[in-house]
């Protein structure tokens, strides 16, 4: 399908870098790159080639892991190794209804409202306004505006009208909000919370089995790159090592 005009895309260079671009039927100018015809995106589609100035650039949709990468950051994002592993240990598909609590720079954000569309959406309670205006300004260059909603305040004590269908929760000390917030859950609905270090994933696990909740249970994921060579290949001596535990669980009715 060819591309659309206010489509968001990225190109690739010969070195793997990428430039955005909001494709339009006009001439468009790109940073880095200078003015180039928009109407050539008419005849092109998902990994099309072309070039500029005898550079050859291919043209993609991005999908989740691009548009979280391309974040503005402000306040640090739930990466895509464990934003990976909230969508799938907390079945969040087309149609859900998500609560969130913690913004940060819409990095989680992007992935849950890009799993709910069309008829899904997600709503964040976010304690600072800064946080939640940067989400907002990712989620609108991407067009995922339309399925989110926010509020400000504490999660601890907030009044939320909500009946979600998972309940994803960044910050300091969830167990804290709980009380306020399982109401918002649907009987046999997920719940995650994410957290950096051991004593507070022992009070979340704690609290969660102290409330009945079932399957409860917390991992850590660890990500490591391959080098790959002409006549060898080995890991990398790099890793994505700790960024943070995930607990889950699921509400009894």
């Amino acid at each position: 399908m060819p591309f659309k005009e206010n489509e968001l895309v990225y190109l690739v260079d010969q070195d793997n870098k990428r430039h955005w671009v909001k494709v339009a039927y006009a001439m468009l100018k790109i940073s880095s790159l200078g003015t180039i015809d928009g109407n050539r995106f008419k005849e092109m589609d998902d990994g099309s080639s072309f070039e500029i100035a005898n550079r050859k650039f291919t043209v993609f949709r991005p999908g989740r892991l691009e548009l979280i990468e391309s974040l503005e950051r402000g306040a640090q994002i739930i990466i895509p190794k464990d934003a990976a592993s909230i969508l799938f240990y907390c079945d969040i598909k087309a149609g859900d209804t998500v609560l969130e609590v913690g913004a940060g720079s819409g990095g989680l954000t992007t992935a849950l409202t890009s799993a709910v569309v069309p008829n899904g959406k997600v709503h964040t309670v976010e304690f600072k306004e800064e946080n939640a205006l940067r989400a907002q300004k990712n989620l609108r260059r991407t067009g995922l505006d339309k399925y989110w909603s926010y509020q400000i305040g504490d999660a601890r004590e907030v009044k939320v009208d909500i009946m979600a269908d998972a309940l994803i929760m960044d910050m300091p000390d969830p167990e804290n909000a709980l009380d306020n917030l399982i109401p918002c859950l649907r009987a046999g609905g997920r719940i995650c919370a994410y957290v950096p270090n051991m004593n507070q994933l022992e009070n979340v696990v704690n609290s969660l089995r102290e409330r009945d909740f079932s399957n409860v249970f917390a991992i850590e994921i660890i990500q490591r790159e391959m080098e790959v060579h002409k006549g060898g290949v080995r890991p990398s001596y790099e890793m994505l090592g700790h960024t943070g535990y995930l607990i889950y669980g699921r509400k009894r009715a």
